[in-house]
């Protein structure tokens, strides 16, 4: 009775994973294609309500960037228990040969992950090669860490988690500014995972800040940058006062205050893509949280069905839920 009672609990356990996995990873991704035709184009010139191709990089519909090529890399890197430098190691066939992408071809790279890739490939450390400088606090990190919320949604100690974070951040942007912008956005994902609200969710990253770090870390310090989402009044801001260029601070911004102004994933990522600008990584953040926040219910079949090498997504993910699946039954139960 004991036994089955435990495999009930176990398939229960995979099931609830699944139903996270899949909706966050494809949310992620039909918010990239969604914003591709539109990258760069200013707000108000253009009008996105499905999914569209060619504009800004003459791509067909469905037809999805780097934001999800990267992220794809780091799915299947963490499928192979691969280190950080495995993880470039990816990267660099992504840029040279276009590996993981719809169509065997790049292109799209942001600056600071190909300088990242340049220096990687001249024989520097994968954990050296992201930028330091002011200007080095782009989007290109958390556009593809995603997953990372499935790998530490059972790790309770908020510094490792950080320092985790930081080690996936870092390889492409090195700047602290960057490794904050990620760590909300991991602890985000995390906590909307355990079904907390998206007010109480930003709330508690805010204390977690407090708590774990003295007002004289850097990591405190950065978070200053990031204030305006901790603000109660932050969703009510009219659309006018939010940017969605590719600074990492107003990525967040955009997709969090996207995310709290709609009432379901596709309204969420067509609001993202609509802010103009940096249209295919606000929207695909956006994507991302609107899938675990509303789960698959939330995703539009037609939407499915468009995205390019769909069955070569479809099995990578599968793979990616039960491996994620497996991790958290061997946590929880000791063995599968």
């Amino acid at each position: 009775m004991v036994d089955r009672w435990n495999d009930d609990n176990k398939m229960f356990l995979a099931l609830n994973i699944k139903k996270r996995v899949l909706p966050t990873m494809y949310g992620g991704i039909l918010g990239d294609l969604i914003g591709v035709p539109v990258e760069f184009k200013k707000r108000g010139t253009f009008y996105i309500n499905d999914i569209k191709g060619y504009g800004t990089h003459n791509q067909p519909p469905g037809t999805w960037s780097d934001d999800t090529s990267l992220t794809l890399c780091l799915v299947e890197n963490i499928i192979e228990n691969g280190s950080i430098n495995s993880l470039m190691d990816k990267f660099v066939l992504y840029r040279d040969s276009g590996y993981c992408t719809p169509f065997g071809k790049t292109f799209d790279i942001g600056n600071s992950t190909n300088e990242a890739i340049i220096k990687f490939k001249n024989g520097v450390p994968a954990s050296k090669c992201g930028g330091t400088s002011e200007y080095d606090n782009g989007n290109g990190a958390i556009m593809r860490i995603s997953p990372l919320a499935f790998l530490l949604g059972n790790e309770f100690n908020f510094e490792k988690k950080a320092e985790i974070i930081k080690q996936y951040t870092e390889i492409t942007h090195s700047h602290p500014r960057a490794i904050v912008g990620s760590i909300i956005y991991i602890e985000l994902l995390v906590r909307l995972f355990h079904n907390s609200s998206l007010a109480k969710s930003i709330k508690d990253i805010s204390e977690l800040f407090n708590e774990n770090f003295n007002e004289n870390h850097i990591y405190r310090k950065e978070l200053y940058h990031y204030k305006r989402i901790f603000e109660e009044n932050f969703l009510e801001l009219p659309m006018d006062e939010i940017i969605s260029d590719g600074y990492v601070v107003h990525t967040l911004e955009a997709a969090i205050w996207s995310l709290g102004n709609t009432e379901n994933l596709k309204e969420a990522i067509l609001t993202a893509v609509n802010l103009g600008d940096d249209t295919d990584t606000v929207a695909s953040i956006t994507g991302s949280l609107a899938g675990m926040y509303y789960k698959m219910e939330g995703i539009p079949d037609e939407w499915l069905e468009k995205i390019v090498r769909k069955q070569y997504i479809d099995d990578l993910l599968k793979k990616f839920y039960e491996f994620c699946a497996n991790k958290a039954i061997i946590e929880e139960y000791g063995s599968l």
